[in-house]
C-alpha cells in the first residue's frame, strides 16, 4: 500500500506516510479490485466499510424499480465513498457504487475509524475531524445536483452544469469526468435529446465539445 499517496488524500490529511502505516492495521484495512462495470455496493447493502479509491473510478449510481438511473456522482483517486451509511449502522444504501473502469478499493472499518484503537492511538481524532469534512463536501456535492437539475430545459440544465465547470477550473476549457451517456443520467434527460441540444449549442457558436472536452466560446444567456 503506497502509504505516501494515502498520506496526501482528503481522509488522512494531516499525518505521515509513517502514521497511516501505524493505521491500517487498526483500521482493519483491505484492498480489493474491480472490472469495469462490476458493483462494489449495490442499493439495499447495509455497509460497515468506508471504500477509498485507490485506482480507476466509481460511479454512484441511482437506479429505480423500473430501470431508470441517475448518476449522482463520480468517485476518483484519494476520494471516499459509502461514509454516511457505514457511520449510520443499519441504513440501508440508497444508491449503488459500481467501477467506472478497473479499479482499486481500500476499504476501512468506519467502527474503527470513529473509536479511539486499544492502543490509544492518537491519529483517530485527525481521522474524524477529517470524516466530517468529507461528509460536508458531499453534501455540497449533491447541493449541486439538484441546482443543475432544477431547470425544466436540457438546455438550463447544461448552461448550469457547464458554468459551474467553468468556474471551477477558472477557465472557458476544460474537461468533464462523465461521457456523453453519464451526463445525461447525472443531467436526468435523456442521452439523444442531450445530444441534440449540443449539436444547436456548437452551431449557435456558444460552444465546442469533443467527447468530454468542453470550450465554452461566447457568453451564453
Amino acid at each position: 500500500m503506497d502509504t505516501f499517496f494515502l498520506s496526501n488524500t482528503n481522509l488522512f490529511r494531516g499525518t505521515t506516510p509513517e502514521e497511516v502505516a501505524s493505521m491500517l492495521g487498526c483500521l482493519m484495512a483491505e484492498e480489493k479490485y474491480y472490472r469495469k462495470d462490476e458493483v462494489i455496493y449495490r442499493t439495499g447493502d447495509i455497509v460497515h466499510k468506508i471504500g477509498m479509491v485507490i485506482t480507476g473510478s466509481v460511479s454512484i449510481e441511482n437506479d429505480d424499480i423500473w430501470g431508470n438511473k441517475s448518476i449522482l456522482d463520480k468517485i476518483g483517486p484519494g476520494q471516499v465513498f459509502a461514509e454516511t451509511y457505514a457511520c449510520a449502522p443499519g441504513e440501508p444504501l440508497m444508491v449503488s457504487a459500481v467501477a467506472a473502469e478497473t479499479t482499486g478499493i481500500l476499504f476501512l472499518d468506519v467502527a474503527k475509524t470513529l473509536q479511539p484503537c486499544s492502543s490509544a492511538c492518537g491519529h483517530h481524532g485527525k481521522l474524524i475531524r477529517n470524516l466530517l469534512t468529507i461528509s460536508a463536501q458531499k453534501n455540497l456535492v449533491l447541493s449541486r445536483r439538484i441546482f443543475h437539475t432544477s431547470a425544466k430545459s436540457i438546455r438550463g440544465r447544461l448552461l448550469s452544469y457547464l458554468s459551474f465547470q467553468a468556474t471551477r477550473e477558472g477557465q472557458r476549457e476544460f474537461d468533464i469526468p462523465f461521457n456523453r451517456q453519464q451526463l445525461a443520467d447525472y443531467l436526468s434527460v435523456d442521452r439523444s435529446a442531450l445530444s441534440n441540444e449540443l449539436g444547436k449549442m456548437q452551431r449557435e457558436g456558444l460552444i465546442t465539445v469533443h467527447r468530454n472536452h468542453f470550450c465554452i466560446k461566447s457568453d451564453i444567456k
